[in-house]
């Protein structure tokens, strides 16, 4: 076989983020254990555009990446888009328990985190150390994992303010794979309001649903 690379660290990178063509028909072993792997992340190519699979134990995620290539290419389907939660739902109990502690702390911001454990499959709340807090300003510290823990949501507030990701959270987000929550108007009669979005190879994605089980979908 034709090495892709004749040097080892580029071929380790290529190694990384495999590239995988879709057969015009049949089956495709290599993408097909890509799809079905713990933790994993590739590129397939097909005649209908570039997909991301990628892979965590709480997370099955299938995304166009590019637009179909404009020159013939003999190759199949990429397929439908797919983000599903393998850990299924968060329990609308931690919505709950984390509006609470965010209501708590107003008017200073605050964050939480949704973790769950792959070996158990259950979820848990943590609250995070914070650094600094103040009506306009957040630092906080990201949790240190045990064995088999995943952390799933990162949420922070804007207590009276509204809820969008800053340029400050674009570039804390930008190499993470998570999905990322802002709550704001927190106090507001008519409950408060959500931004939410799927981080994931370098991308912001939108969320198909709400991850909470019986909570409101974001705005």
């Amino acid at each position: 076989m034709t090495m892709l690379a004749d040097d080892a660290t580029a071929a380790a990178v290529l190694d990384a983020m495999p590239c995988y063509p879709v057969p015009p028909f049949g089956r495709s072993p290599v993408i097909e254990a890509l799809r079905a792997s713990r933790v994993g992340h590739g590129l397939a190519i097909g005649h209908d555009g570039v997909k991301l699979i990628l892979r965590r134990p709480w997370l099955a995620l299938d995304v166009p990446v590019a637009a179909p290539i404009a020159g013939y290419l003999p190759y199949g389907s990429i397929g439908a888009p797919r983000a599903d939660l393998r850990c299924g739902l968060v329990p609308r109990a931690f919505y709950d328990e984390v509006l609470g502690h965010l209501r708590s702390k107003i008017p200073d911001e605050a964050a939480a985190f949704i973790l769950w454990n792959e070996a158990s499959r259950e979820f848990a709340v943590e609250f995070p150390d914070i650094d600094e807090a103040t009506p306009t300003r957040l630092v906080y510290r990201m949790p240190r994992l045990p064995p088999d823990w995943h952390m799933v949501c990162d949420i922070h507030s804007h207590a009276r303010g509204r809820a969008f990701f800053s340029a400050t959270d674009d570039a804390d987000d930008a190499y993470a794979t998570k999905i990322a929550i802002v709550f704001g108007r927190l106090d507001h009669p008519d409950g408060p309001t959500m931004a939410a979005r799927l981080c994931a190879g370098r991308m912001f994605l939108p969320l198909p649903r709400c991850p909470f089980a019986g909570a409101p979908d974001a705005d």
